[in-house]
């Protein structure tokens, strides 16, 4: 299967705001990865996944989000998922990924809470 994830990276001040466009699923790991080294490279204290709202997400692509949580995480940074779609909060506050993220409903509220 091809992937069709596209994450681009924006700089503010001492955040790095990964947007991610596109499906997200067990194929977009080799995405993910690079995008999260390249946000390492800017050496942000924290880090906002800003995903679209209506993004198709399966079980994979949580997994994918966990792990990369898990990385910013380990390496002491705080993170924000924003623009997700209320169907997608419900379902991420369940697998437990509120403890390793603030859930936002855009991008200014991540921005706001994170600093």
């Amino acid at each position: 299967m091809k992937e069709n994830t596209d994450i681009r990276l924006q700089q503010q001040a001492d955040i790095t705001i990964m947007d991610i466009r596109g499906d997200i699923t067990s194929y977009s790991e080799s995405v993910f990865k690079e995008a999260y080294q390249q946000a390492l490279d800017q050496e942000p204290s924290k880090i906002i996944l800003k995903i679209e709202k209506y993004a198709y997400i399966n079980s994979g692509g949580i997994a994918l989000i966990i792990q990369t949580l898990y990385k910013i995480k380990e390496n002491k940074q705080s993170a924000a998922i924003a623009g997700v779609s209320p169907h997608f909060k419900k379902i991420f506050k369940m697998v437990g990924i509120a403890k390793f993220a603030i859930i936002c409903d855009s991008l200014e509220d991540a921005l706001e809470r994170l600093n």
